[in-house]
């Protein structure tokens, strides 16, 4: 029997786009159609995600991009992982009673690394001018986007916070109090602000890639940088920590900042090679866990085996085990990625999975390398009974798209677009940060910072630990797998701490049960809560596994029989992964069906 498929898997000669919103599918598209590669539908299909998902991603955020150019005959990642300000210093926050970073606010900003990487990779590799593949995003914030029921549940939560702390949010998206759904919503501060950025830039530039290098001095050393340091030094604004504090990111900050290029990590499994971005994103978990499953027959499983969902599960707890122990900015710490991915230390994890579910964090031991992971262990009533390590039932966990709680926090949702063109060419970006609910809005920008610092420790020593200048070890992490050492695929998700379980578990099905791309985005996806959370309050919740309620019920009773503590989500509640490959000429693309957005495009 075939597996169940929502929509048919997309399949052309062409081009094709997928992303987590239809609105960034159809610019990408249009930007192909136009004759545009692959480079500029990412950059345009980008801007219009930090536009119609305002709560996903936003102009202040930013993003890592794995690509695959034909033209140089490489993969290469882009850095857009903006770095902590000079005066982010350990000492610094301790003083102020802090023991974590806040979640939301000023404290947390990073500088904003997404346009430079886009930047980057539109003057290296694109062929349009800046003004046309703006030009989506400009023509959504200025003349309005049809609101997805996302955006308005999250206003309506944290509108409280809103009217009485952050009236710059409140004049921007509670104009006419809770906007409904399906609504037109308008940012004419932030299509002004795209809008200046051109007018600079053409006035200075002479040519496509002066007026690109332009673009990049205005936000970094012009108008933007200056707006966002008047804001944080004048501003003290509520965050998670109960306390009104400003921002500590300056224009000096900005100016010495750029994304940068650089190699991918790699690891060959089953004829396919995976490529990652480094330690400084949460990507090479991904890789770690193909080279322990490298050691189980997953061929003779399927994906609704319980086997199949407990080995996956288990060699996940190692792999993110050894993510708390040794990840961190590589420009600041020495993470010892040769040996995580060795076959020797790979055959000695390998023997900690056995037929039980773990309950323990167990990273390995590397002499002179990482250091013990920090753990906050959620021990609330309700924690506990959502983890059933005392019988708590079946409960439901907050779907993604809704878990932003009345302060603004977020377990950290983002967006994500995948590109082919008819030449060969691949991108895979995942843009985050800037979320509307987590810091407010700065008035002559029409969009807010983002509060990525949250991903550090207050703790000296530690990998992960805070260092002015340092970037925080980020959760997003595109992927790009080569088969037979060609090009073959892009893809990736939304998810915070999930994206490396639940784009994997995509690539294992396709490999693995044969599954074409749609079919296995549909399959029904599950996800460990094990690990330490990027996310504030950075808890974990040792042995919970959530599941979709769609597995079998005989899967689902063995694994509980096993020790995991089960946890049943909605039928189509977890996972938003997109992707597209191509092979033998053609290109194939799926997205997401859960909540209604994510769409796939081509021809």
């Amino acid at each position: 029997m075939e597996p169940f498929t929502t929509r048919p898997e997309i399949r052309g000669t062409f081009g094709a786009v997928a992303s987590t919103h239809w609105l960034a599918s159809a610019a990408g598209m249009g930007i192909l159609e136009r004759g545009g590669n692959a480079f500029d539908a990412a950059v345009a299909a980008g801007f219009v995600l930090q536009v119609v998902e305002p709560h996903l991603n936003g102009p202040g955020g930013e993003v890592p991009i794995i690509l695959y150019s034909r033209a140089a005959d490489r993969v290469e990642v882009v850095c857009g992982q903006g770095t902590a300000p000079a005066a982010a210093t350990i000492a610094r926050f301790r003083d102020m009673g802090l023991d974590l970073v806040p979640g939301t606010g000023l404290l947390a900003a990073v500088v904003p690394g997404a346009f430079d990487a886009w930047m980057v990779m539109l003057r290296d590799h694109g062929t349009m001018e800046l003004a046309e593949v703006l030009a989506p995003a400009i023509a959504y914030a200025r003349e309005g986007y049809p609101l997805v029921p996302g955006i308005c549940r999250t206003i309506a939560r944290v509108r409280e916070l809103f009217e009485t702390e952050w009236p710059t949010s409140a004049a921007v998206y509670l104009r006419d109090g809770v906007p409904a759904p399906g609504s037109l919503f308008r940012n004419p501060a932030l299509a002004g602000t795209y809008r200046r950025i051109l007018e600079e830039a053409a006035a200075r530039g002479h040519d496509r890639e002066s007026r690109i290098e332009a673009a990049r001095d205005v936000w970094y050393r012009g108008f933007v940088a200056e707006a966002i340091d008047r804001f944080c030094r004048r501003e003290r604004v509520m965050d998670t920590s109960g306390q009104r504090h400003g921002g500590l990111l300056t224009a000096e900050d900005m100016a010495g900042w750029s994304a940068t290029v650089e190699p991918p990590l790699t690891y060959d499994y089953r004829g396919y090679t995976l490529c990652k971005t480094g330690p400084w994103g949460q990507g090479p978990v991904a890789l770690q866990q193909l080279a322990l499953l490298a050691g189980f027959d997953l061929d003779a499983l399927s994906s609704e085996d319980p086997e199949f969902v407990h080995l996956v599960t288990e060699c996940a707890k190692l792999a993110f085990a050894d993510r708390e122990a040794f990840y961190g900015d590589p420009d600041f710490v020495a993470v010892p990625m040769e040996t995580l991915l060795s076959e020797e230390y790979n055959a000695a994890r390998r023997t900690l999975v056995g037929g039980e579910a773990s309950l323990e964090l167990r990273p390995g031991r590397i002499p002179g390398y990482g250091s013990e992971p920090v753990l906050r262990v959620a021990t609330s009533t309700e924690d506990v009974a959502h983890a059933g390590l005392f019988g708590g039932g079946e409960p439901t966990v907050a779907r993604f798209e809704e878990d932003t709680a009345a302060d603004g926090r977020t377990a950290g949702d983002t967006c994500h677009v995948d590109v082919i063109d008819r030449f060969g060419n691949m991108v895979s970006a995942t843009p985050s940060g800037g979320w509307l609910q987590s810091s407010p809005v700065i008035p002559e920008l029409g969009f807010g910072l983002s509060t990525r610092a949250q991903m550090f420790w207050l703790e000296e020593g530690k990998p992960a630990s805070l260092a002015p200048g340092k970037r925080p070890r980020t959760t997003l992490t595109p992927s790009l797998a080569l088969r037979g050492g060609r090009p073959y695929m892009v893809f990736g998700t939304p998810g915070g701490d999930y994206q490396d379980q639940w784009s994997l578990h995509v690539f294992l099905r396709h490999l693995h049960f044969g599954m074409n791309l749609q079919q296995a985005i549909d399959a029904p996806e599950f996800q460990s809560d094990h690990f330490s959370s990027s996310f504030y309050p950075r808890e974990c919740r040792p042995g919970r596994l959530v599941m979709e309620g769609r597995f079998p019920s005989p899967t689902v009773e063995t694994l509980r029989r096993r020790g995991h503590a089960v946890v049943l989500e909605e039928d189509w509640a977890l996972g938003r992964v997109t992707a597209a490959a191509r092979w033998d000429g053609v290109i194939r693309a799926g997205a997401n069906p859960r909540f209604m957005q994510g769409y796939a495009v081509g021809r």
